[in-house]
């Protein structure tokens, strides 16, 4: 289960290619559909359902219908993301509330729904929650963004360790900078000369990059024994201090 954004609809095509049945979930079936023709003309098995992800019973009707289609869940990524550049002092309730419940909150019920189901099933298997460097590190311009990120954090630490004698693990990928829908409006031409000059790969990532980050932690060839990791695919960025 992957989303219908520019990151998780990368990882969506590198587990299709896998040899992976994969449902994107969202709210946008355009976004959605062109996704899937992609992954359908590549011999993939794709499939959409619309779904809000900060709703329990919308994501218990998917649950439901993913077993009905597909018979089992193995593999679900948390990836959901809203962002804004409000300063500090101007950020309103509203917008704070906004970015919590998607952000925050759906990944927190995407874990309960689909979590209990795979401690319940006993096969183990794997969750993936799609972090931020400002999950990680202070980055300004993004507060309430990196506040619900840092909590998704914390979140998947806690499950990982919860879930661990259940064999459903749980881990983070947590992407540098990688122009998206989402930050777009954050990426001046200041903010972005600030971020290349701070990478030492001296670029942006590219969407298809996260792809083997996220087949390592859902395999369970490669990834059995890897769980509450938090996977840095960032260029380096992480590790510049002067």
């Amino acid at each position: 289960m992957v989303g219908t954004g520019e990151l998780c609809g990368a990882i969506a095509e590198g587990f299709a290619a896998a040899d992976a049945e994969v449902v994107i979930v969202g709210r946008n079936a355009e976004k959605a559909e062109a996704r899937i023709a992609r992954i359908a003309a590549a011999g993939g098995r794709p499939w959409f359902r619309g779904a809000e992800v900060a709703s329990r019973a919308e994501l218990e009707a998917l649950l439901g219908a993913i077993l009905g289609r597909s018979g089992r869940v193995d593999v679900v990524v948390n990836g959901a993301g809203i962002n804004s550049a409000t300063p500090f002092f101007d950020i309103s309730e509203d917008e704070f509330d906004r970015i919590v419940r998607v952000n925050l909150k759906g990944v927190f019920l995407g874990c309960q729904v689909f979590g209990r189901h795979l401690v319940e099933a006993g096969h183990g298997r794997s969750i993936i929650n799609i972090g931020s460097m400002s999950g990680v590190l202070p980055l300004s311009r993004v507060f309430t963004y990196a506040a619900t990120k840092g909590a998704v954090h914390n979140l998947s630490l806690n499950l990982a360790r919860e879930w661990a004698p259940s064999r459903v693990r749980v881990n983070v990928i947590v992407p540098g900078f990688f122009p998206a829908e989402q930050n777009r409006k954050v990426l001046t031409p200041d903010r972005v000369a600030s971020i290349i000059g701070h990478t030492p790969m001296g670029r942006f990532g590219e969407a298809k990059e996260l792809i083997g980050a996220a087949l390592l932690l859902a395999s369970d060839a490669a990834g059995s024994f890897i769980t509450g990791e938090e996977l840095i695919v960032d260029g380096g960025y992480h590790v510049v201090t002067i």
